[in-house]
C-alpha cells in the first residue's frame, strides 16, 4: 500500500535515541528531525548508497533552532510553529506571567467608585486617574491574549486519530489547525480577550445614568464574566508547561513564590469585592432614604453624585437633608461592611484602601 505524502512525527523517551538518527536509509519518504526533537516524515532524494549524508541532516538540525518547520518558500509570518519547540515553551511561560498579572489588574476596577464630599454631606464619584491607569494596564493585558490567539492559529498539533505508541501524524495545514482551534478553545479565548470593562466604564455607564443612580452591578458582572475564562486559561497552560518540563517552576524558591502569588491573588480578589460591596451598601442606604424624603426639600438621586456637589439646588438640599444622618454607622447596621464605613476606607486614597482591603482578604482567608 502506497504511503501518502504526509509529515509524521515519532516520539522518543530520551535524547540519546534521537541523536542516533544522524544517518538513516533513504526511502521515498525520509525521516527528518523537527525543531522539538520529533522526527518528521518527508520526502528527500537519495544520495550515495541510499543514505543521506550528515550534512543534510545537519542543515535540518541547524534550521531547527529557529523553532519553525522548514518551509523556505513561505515568509516567516506564514510558517507553522513546532508545538514542542523552545520558542513555544518560552512563550507559554511569558503568557503564564501575563495571565497572572491580568488577574491582578481586573479586580482594580472594583476600586473605581469612591465616596467624596465632606463630613456633613457626602457624594459618590469615580476615580478618574485610577480609571485611566487601569484601562492602560488592561489594554496591555488584552494584547497578550490576542497575541496568544494568533500563535495558536499558527501552531501545529498531533492528530488524535494517528496517535499510537511512539508515533503520530503532525498536522501542519493552517486550515485544519484553524478548524480544530475554533472547535475547541477559540470562544473561551475570545471572551477573555474582548475589552468589555473598558467599553462599560468609558461608554456605557456614563451614558446610561448618573454615578449615584446605579449599583455598579454592570461593571462587577462584566469583570467577573471575563475573570472566569481568564482564570480557566491558567490550568491548561500549566499542564502544557508541566508536560514539557515536569514542573511549572524550575526551583523550589520559584515554586514557593508561585504558590504565594496565587494566595495573594485570592486575597486581592476577595478584598476588592468586599470594597465594592461596601460602597454599594453605603449608597444603597442613601438611595432608600432619599426616595422617602420630600420635606423640606425633595431629594433627587442625582444629588448624591459628586458632579452636582456645587450646584445651588444641591447645596440647599444638603443643609436640610437627613440622608447622611440616617445612614450613619451608629444608626444603620452595615454588618460585614461596617469597618469600611467607620474607618473611612470607602473615602480613603487608593493606596490606603487597597492595602487595607488586601489585609482584610488575607485575614478572612486565613480563617
Amino acid at each position: 500500500m502506497d504511503l501518502k505524502k504526509e509529515k509524521l512525527v515519532r516520539f522518543y523517551s530520551n535524547e540519546k535515541e534521537q541523536k542516533n538518527l544522524l544517518w538513516r536509509r533513504s526511502d521515498p519518504h525520509q525521516l527528518e528531525k523537527s525543531s522539538s526533537g520529533y522526527n518528521v516524515l518527508s520526502s528527500r532524494p537519495k544520495t550515495d548508497g541510499g543514505f543521506v549524508r550528515g550534512s543534510g541532516i545537519s542543515e535540518t538540525l541547524k534550521f531547527g533552532r529557529s523553532k519553525v518547520f522548514p518551509e523556505e518558500d513561505k515568509p516567516w509570518r506564514k510558517r507553522i510553529l513546532d508545538p514542542g519547540s523552545e520558542i513555544v515553551l518560552q512563550w507559554n511561560r511569558v503568557f503564564m506571567v501575563s495571565c497572572l498579572l491580568a488577574l491582578f489588574v481586573d479586580p482594580l476596577y472594583f476600586y473605581l467608585p469612591s465616596i467624596g464630599g465632606n463630613k456633613e454631606t457626602r457624594c459618590v464619584k469615580t476615580e478618574l486617574n485610577l480609571r485611566i491607569v487601569v484601562t492602560c494596564l488592561r489594554t496591555i493585558a488584552d494584547f497578550f491574549y490576542l497575541l496568544h490567539m494568533i500563535i495558536k492559529f499558527r501552531t501545529a498539533y498531533v492528530a488524535p486519530s494517528s496517535r499510537v505508541f511512539g508515533r503520530g501524524e503532525l498536522v501542519m495545514d493552517p486550515k485544519k489547525i484553524a478548524r480544530r482551534y475554533i472547535r475547541s478553545d477559540f470562544f473561551i479565548d475570545l471572551i477573555a480577550t474582548l475589552p468589555l470593562p473598558q467599553i462599560v466604564i468609558w461608554f456605557i455607564i456614563p451614558e446610561t445614568s448618573p454615578q449615584a443612580d446605579h449599583d455598579n452591578n454592570a461593571l462587577a458582572l462584566i469583570v467577573l464574566l471575563q475573570y472566569v475564562p481568564r482564570l480557566y486559561l491558567i490550568f491548561p497552560l500549566s499542564s502544557q508547561i508541566i508536560k514539557a518540563n515536569g514542573v511549572v517552576t524550575k526551583t523550589a524558591w520559584a515554586g514557593a513564590a508561585y504558590n504565594l502569588l496565587l494566595y495573594m491573588l485570592a486575597s486581592h480578589v476577595l478584598g476588592a469585592s468586599w470594597y465594592l460591596l461596601s460602597v454599594d451598601q453605603y449608597t444603597s442606604c442613601w438611595k432608600s432614604v432619599c426616595k422617602n424624603e420630600s420635606a423640606p426639600t425633595k431629594c433627587l438621586l442625582h444629588y448624591l453624585d459628586c458632579d452636582t456637589f456645587s450646584h445651588d439646588n444641591r447645596m440647599s438640599w444638603a443643609k436640610t437633608t437627613m440622608v447622611f444622618n440616617m445612614c450613619d454607622p451608629t444608626t444603620f447596621n452595615y454588618g460585614i461592611f461596617e469597618n469600611a464605613v467607620t474607618k473611612n476606607v470607602v473615602s480613603s486614597s487608593f493606596i490606603e484602601k487597597y492595602f487595607y482591603c488586601l489585609w482584610w482578604g488575607l485575614q478572612n482567608l486565613s480563617f
